[in-house]
């Protein structure tokens, strides 16, 4: 009798065991059946976060994940109020946080709070430095500067152009890591073949004060004598461009841009830009859209490079940029299906689409 109670004791633990061991399992972070998936902007001012990385983003989540929920946060270029944000996504149970950082040089407490309750972080267009983190998802960004450069130096060469003045160089904002990747690809291509007559770090990417930028360094430099403008977006380009009519430049020169935003594709092709480097945003969201959803599942997939944060090597997805001329347009962006011809041919640039042979 002894001998049965003891086996049924023994049998009884063992299922006790068993279904506390699923208990735990069940309750691990990231292996949710449902995760929770946050995803942090740094602004509005540049077009493409709420035009196209956020649908985009969530849209390739609920395709893999139908269960999923997203959490989505825009800071408006406040680094306080997204680090209010941050801890509000995980006092609210996120299993996954995406972050694209206004400072990305200052959010590494924002990661280790996540890393203490075993919350996965993903990098997302800007490197986060300072701490180790899961993913890093965004393009070559060196080269991306390189392309400008590049680009600007050959539209001053064919126009006889590049000793007879100086070029005005506005960059991104301080706080982007990405934005001293711009520069120091575009100085890679440009120091030693061209005067910088005057350089600009330009606080939160804004079009107005990169038409402030631009309107001090014609005062300073003489209208004349700025023969061409790299500039490390479209947005800012819109600003330079802004200034230098105002200034009553008879004739453009050449400008550079980045992010393919309509309004500067339109001006690509009417002239007022020189060029813009397509990022393909739509592979940028989805392939960040993918590693969060594994995550939030509890996989880890492998990632093809690593990229140097100053801390850790860091996991990397980078993309590949393709720089745009007015001649390149159809065959990337409509090509594409970035912008429909309908969306670029309005009136006022109809007959340059014609040209183009966008219709």
């Amino acid at each position: 009798m002894r001998t049965r109670w003891l086996l049924a004791v023994a049998a009884t633990a063992a299922v006790l065991l068993g279904a506390c061991a699923n208990s735990d399992a069940d309750d691990q972070p990231g292996e949710k059946e449902a995760p929770t998936i946050a995803l942090f902007l740094p602004e509005s001012k540049t077009t493409r976060y709420e035009a196209f990385d956020r649908p985009l983003f969530e849209a390739k989540v609920k395709a893999l994940c139908a269960e999923c929920k997203l959490l989505y946060s825009n800071a408006d270029q406040d680094a306080a109020k997204q680090q209010q944000q941050v801890e509000a996504a995980l006092t609210q149970g996120a299993d996954v946080l995406v972050l694209d950082a206004v400072d990305a040089g200052a959010v590494a407490p924002l990661v280790n709070q996540a890393k203490q309750k075993d919350i996965p972080v993903i990098a997302y267009d800007r490197l986060i430095s300072g701490i180790s983190y899961e993913y890093y998802v965004s393009f070559n960004n060196v080269r991306v500067g390189e392309m400008q450069g590049q680009a600007l130096l050959d539209a001053l060469n064919a126009a006889g152009t590049t000793a007879k003045g100086q070029i005005v160089m506005i960059n991104g904002s301080p706080t982007d890591p990405s934005s001293a990747d711009y520069k120091a690809g575009a100085h890679n291509v440009l120091d030693g073949k061209v005067k910088i007559g005057r350089e600009f770090d330009t606080p939160d990417w804004s079009p107005d004060k990169a038409q402030q930028e631009m309107e001090q360094a014609i005062t300073a430099l003489g209208r004349d004598s700025v023969v061409g403008v790299l500039s490390a977006n479209d947005g800012m380009a819109g600003g330079a461009i802004a200034a230098m009519k105002r200034a009553g430049y008879a004739t453009l020169p050449p400008i550079t841009g980045q992010d393919a935003e309509l309004a500067a594709v339109q001006r690509i092709l009417t002239g007022e830009q020189h060029m813009t480097i397509y990022l393909d945003i739509r592979r940028e969201a989805e392939q960040a859209a993918e590693l969060a959803v594994a995550l939030g599942r509890g996989e880890q997939p492998a990632a093809p490079a690593k990229v140097d944060n100053g801390t850790a090597q860091i996991p990397a997805y980078l993309l590949d940029p393709v720089p745009v001329t007015a001649d390149k347009i159809k065959d990337t962006i409509v090509k594409d299906g970035f912008y429909q011809a309908a969306d670029i041919c309005t009136t006022a640039v109809a007959a340059a689409c014609a040209k183009a042979g966008i219709q």
